[in-house]
Order: C-alpha cells, then sequence, then structure tokens
C-alpha cells in the first residue's frame, strides 16, 4: 500500500530535494523502513541508538501524533499522508 511521506526542508538532501516521497508499507514502522531502503539516511536521522524515535522529530499520521497513538505500530492506510515535522526551538 502506498503512502506519501512530507520531507522537511531540512532533510530533502536525503530525498534528492524532493518534498514529498511515495512509499509502501501498513504500519509507520514499515513506512520508516521502506523510506530508508529507497532513500538511504533517514534512519539515523530518525531513530537514537536503541532504536526509537529520536525526541526532536515528531512524526504524524494524517493529523494526529503517532507519541500518543502506537508509534511505529500506528496504521498507516493506503493513500494517507505521513508527516515528518523536525521540533523547533528556541529563546
Amino acid at each position: 500500500m502506498s503512502v506519501t511521506v512530507r520531507i522537511p526542508t531540512t532533510l530533502r538532501p536525503l530525498s534528492g530535494g524532493n518534498s514529498t516521497v511515495s512509499v509502501e508499507g501498513t504500519t509507520l514502522g514499515e513506512v520508516l523502513a521502506n523510506l530508508e531502503a529507497a532513500h538511504p539516511g533517514f534512519k539515523d536521522r530518525l531513530f537514537d541508538d536503541n532504536g526509537g524515535l529520536r525526541r526532536f522529530v515528531n512524526l504524524f499520521v494524517a493529523d494526529d501524533d503517532v507519541r500518543y497513538l502506537q508509534g511505529l505500530e500506528t496504521p498507516v492506510p493506503a493513500g494517507e499522508t505521513v508527516s515528518i515535522i523536525p521540533a523547533v526551538a528556541g529563546g
């Protein structure tokens, strides 16, 4: 099942400059694994050394933050959008 992944500007060099890419997957974990397979480098930017999502990266399936859903096991229906949103900090 194909889904669209929205890529933030800071990560677009990994996707060949594309703001969106299409990958297969039925869960967020599968989508991210296939994103890494198609565009190497995302794993290092999205996951910590223990295989968990980095704290400063927010992932949304549709408009829902996966931290409040099922994390990497969150279902991703065909045709849905996954958004990668880097956290913004400042003072």
